[in-house]
């Protein structure tokens, strides 16, 4: 049985990351590590809905590149994103920057997922005290005193800072209590049963301040085709290619909609598969761990500002399902592959997120950067080799069609709404 079905119906502990054998562990082999547990707590906390998720990898990453910014000189965040002050100076002294990394990250976690099960718990705690002990070894009570100390003082500005973007407390899973469906038939209703999930998923997230999009200026998507059913109609043109294309799907089709499916509780999510793609790249490419947070640091952010942006515009146009159209309009028997996800359909979710991550990624490795994606691969599913980000991007966008859960429109208008996005993250000035 494949680890995303035995854990989904089992409830199993998962396994802590393999912590490096050599007692010296490097400050990227710390940061790595933590990031390896923080994927697997994601799919472990129920609250952690892509939104969600996208916002924790967003403050862990700044938390994590400021701990190591104020040792090499590199440029601070602080006064660049949005409503981040200065971080705590260094005090004089020697330090261990993993065991700075090990502070920060520590709390950090237990902060942004301290709402997780108590396996999620448990992991946390042996994180912190396995590795934590062995980062210890040979390094003078003074020092490891002193980069504590340190490390924790940055993720608890960075945690203050978090508590007013709007994103801080999500309750009933993010579904409101009360919800009135607006009328008209290109408006999105429910597809599921569940009584939860009569309401749309967090309705208030596009309003949320993001890292480095301008505040109350969210990009947007654009205006999708007007909604008709005239059979001549562009919506209906769209509509149509779901439904023809689900009748004809081949086993690579059906292969790319499953592993970009990144469904909460079964997988890290679709923002934690781009700071997976990351993490195998850092993993495979071993860079510094300036570099390696200034990019985790830089995905995070971008997945947050994606997530902000496309929940704006979800709400503004509150699009029809491509299933409940078509069950309307064209076939009442049909369903989709994947199963649609409680909110409007306009823009696409996973097509924004993976243009912006993809832009980011571009401008951190470079043009024509081609890898290996083995982020299901503990799930018995194929690494996907892609020539470079804007094919796997593309490929996130497109398996959303031939899941039978987006239009076109969503998909394509996503895709370039994430890159602008992207853009505002790429200006930040960091490494230079």
């Amino acid at each position: 049985m494949q680890r995303r079905h035995f854990l989904a119906l089992t409830g199993a502990a998962f396994a802590l990351p393999a912590l490096p054998l050599n007692a010296a562990t490097s400050p990227s082999d710390t940061l790595l590590t933590w990031y390896k547990l923080v994927l697997e707590l994601v799919r472990h906390t129920a609250t952690y809905t892509p939104p969600v998720a996208a916002r924790a990898f967003g403050y862990l990453g700044v938390a994590a590149y400021e701990s190591l910014a104020s040792a090499t000189g590199a440029t601070s965040l602080a006064g660049q994103i949005n409503g981040l002050t200065a971080l705590p100076a260094r005090p004089e002294g020697t330090y261990d920057e993993s065991f700075v990394l090990h502070a920060v990250m520590s709390e950090a976690v237990e902060t942004f997922f301290g709402n997780t099960g108590p396996t999620g718990q448990r992991a946390m705690a042996a994180m912190r005290d396995k590795l934590g002990a062995k980062l210890h070894e040979g390094v003078a009570e003074d020092v490891a005193a002193r980069s504590a100390a340190y490390g924790l003082a940055v993720a608890q500005h960075i945690e203050e800072y978090s508590k007013s973007d709007g994103g801080h407390d999500v309750k009933n899973m993010g579904f409101p209590m009360q919800w009135t469906l607006q009328k008209g038939p290109e408006f999105w209703v429910p597809t599921s049963l569940i009584v939860q999930q009569q309401a749309p998923l967090l309705p208030e997230w596009g309003k949320n301040r993001p890292f480095a999009m301008p505040v109350d200026k969210p990009c947007t998507a654009g205006d999708p085709p007007a909604y008709s059913e005239d059979h001549t109609s562009e919506f209906y043109k769209q509509a149509m290619e779901v439904y023809d294309t689900s009748k004809t799907l081949t086993d690579e089709q059906k292969a790319i909609a499953r592993f970009w499916s990144d469904d909460p509780m079964l997988s890290p999510t679709p923002p934690g598969h781009w700071i997976s793609i990351t993490l195998q790249i850092l993993h495979r490419d071993s860079p510094d761990a300036l570099h390696a947070a200034d990019a985790l640091a830089r995905v995070g952010m971008v997945v947050n500002d994606a997530f902000i942006a496309c929940w704006a515009d979800k709400i503004h146009y509150n699009r029809i399902r491509p299933v409940t159209y078509i069950k309307r309009v064209i076939d009442k028997t049909w369903e989709p592959l994947l199963i649609t996800p409680p909110f409007a359909e306009y823009p696409s979710g996973h097509s924004t997120q993976s243009g912006a991550a993809a832009e980011v990624l571009t401008a951190v490795f470079s043009e024509n950067f081609a890898f290996d994606d083995a982020t299901h691969a503990d799930d018995g599913i194929k690494p996907r080799h892609f020539a470079d980000f804007q094919s796997a991007a593309a490929e996130a966008a497109i398996s959303r069609l031939y899941g039978g859960i987006h239009f076109r429109a969503a998909n394509e208008n996503g895709l370039r709404q994430g890159v602008e996005v992207g853009g505002f993250i790429n200006a930040l000035k960091t490494l230079a």
